[in-house]
């Protein structure tokens, strides 16, 4: 595993909390980091946002690095900031000394009956700073009540600007915005300064993330200046939505990563739609994650809502199958009983008709029997039989078969192809029988053409 010690320009995090299943809008995310570090031989940092002790499981942080893996992305780094609050603690510290960090009592309900009362009078429901004019005295007799100060971050009433690697350039007027809560009345920390702490000690250089932390970025780089002095260079991304517009979330399930895995998806297929859904030029199958990274271009993304289609995802997973050569697939295929010297053709033959990997194996069970053959003309299957070339076979027989049938009895087309087809693979429809017929074989096709099961 790579270290920050080998002081790369490009230092990236995906950071999910592990309170459920990532889902599709999840791995766009960490894609998008993932190909943008690829390029640059960067680094990529898993860090998980465990701070929530409840809701936070490492089932789910194993399932999480689990999807990942499934769809070819590895972390140089892993991190948890649940073994990290010494860090925030110190940066809390800090914050204090600088007087940035103030103590606060007013409780849920004071606060929402403050919030309505400035709407009522046409003010900004924007925290007052009320708790700034608050003497030590004060502070003492509201603890002696049993109250437990939230901490909140001062900002500095003046706009936040910044060049987005995906927007352009952004401000924010942090005058509009509430002083953040950084810490609650249990001493737990929220998301905002654990997330820049983190990237000031793991040496983060960009921050790409949804666009729903556009407003987060203001507070954030107010934070690291605080803190650093400095800040990375943020890129925000279009969120996905399903078909409704609605977004997707970790606690339904929906769209989750391990169902899209266990539907037969193929991962290089989620990683392109994940991609480049919502970006300039079409959605399109890929070849490895390699040639995804060189077309992709966060610039080209669209500042609006992308929406993603399942069709779309299970017509691209179908697409990656057909074009995807036998020695990319052919552990996979060996982990379905497909193997030897039959396996590479058996791919070639019926690749093309897969809508699924698993499906293959049904079709190897069709190839090597046995199978109860269909006969809907007798007659002709016996015409068939009595037509059946002698071995040795090879790509030709079919086409050598079917046409001294036609000569001898006329038929062709539909009426020709179609009872050969149901004694010899009991299917409708399937692959070319031009490639399995040499993978059946002649004894099996005998069997099979006089309506026994082979």
């Amino acid at each position: 595993m790579k270290t920050l010690m080998s002081n790369p320009t490009t230092i990236v995090r995906f950071a999910p909390s592990p309170t459920g299943r990532i889902h599709i809008g999840n791995v766009r995310t960490a894609l998008l980091n993932w190909l943008f570090t690829r390029r640059r031989d960067g680094r990529f940092i898993l860090r998980f946002d465990d701070t929530d002790r409840e809701r936070s499981k490492l089932e789910y942080a194993e399932s999480i690095t689990e999807d990942l893996a499934w769809l070819g992305v590895i972390p140089d780094i892993v991190r948890r900031q649940s073994e990290r609050f010494a860090l925030y603690d110190a940066a809390a510290d800090r914050l204090r000394a600088l007087g940035r960090l103030y103590p606060c009592y007013e409780t849920a309900d004071e606060l929402d009956r403050r919030r309505k009362r400035q709407q009522a009078l046409g003010k900004p429901p924007i925290y007052d700073r009320a708790a700034l004019a608050l003497t030590a005295e004060d502070r003492a007799a509201l603890e002696a009540q049993g109250r437990r100060p939230h901490w909140r971050f001062q900002l500095d009433s003046r706009t936040v600007r910044w060049d987005d690697l995906v927007r352009g350039a952004c401000h924010i007027d942090c005058g509009s915005l509430s002083d953040p809560v950084l810490l609650r009345e249990d001493g737990a920390y929220l998301y905002t300064l654990p997330s820049v702490v983190d990237d000031i000690d793991l040496c983060v250089t960009h921050v790409i993330r949804g666009e729903d932390h556009v407003t987060n970025t203001a507070v954030q780089i107010q934070i690291f200046e605080a803190l650093n002095g400095g800040s990375p260079t943020f890129g925000h991304h279009n969120l996905l939505v399903d078909a409704s517009g609605q977004g997707f979330s970790k606690r339904t399930g929906a769209l989750s990563i391990a169902s899209l895995r266990e539907a037969g998806m193929e991962p290089l297929a989620v990683a392109a739609l994940a991609v480049l859904v919502g970006s300039a030029g079409a959605v399109r199958s890929i070849a490895s994650l390699d040639e995804l990274a060189e077309s992709f271009d966060l610039g080209q993304i669209s500042h609006a809502s992308a929406k993603f289609d399942e069709a779309e995802l299970r017509a691209i997973s179908a697409r990656t199958l057909h074009e995807t050569p036998y020695v990319k697939i052919a552990g996979r295929l060996a982990a379905l009983g497909i193997s030897g010297e039959a396996a590479e053709p058996f791919w070639l033959a019926v690749r093309g008709n897969l809508a699924r990997l698993q499906d293959a194996a049904e079709w190897w069970a069709v190839v090597n029997g046995p199978i109860a053959p269909i006969a809907v003309d007798s007659d002709f299957l016996a015409a068939a039989l009595a037509a059946l070339p002698a071995e040795p076979w090879d790509a030709g027989v079919w086409s050598k078969w079917t046409g001294e049938l036609k000569r001898a009895t006329g038929r062709k087309g539909r009426d020709l192809f179609h009872p050969l087809r149901l004694a010899l693979t009991a299917r409708e429809a399937g692959p070319e029988l031009a490639a399995l017929l040499p993978l059946i074989g002649r004894a099996k096709a005998r069997d099979r053409l006089s309506g026994l099961s082979a």
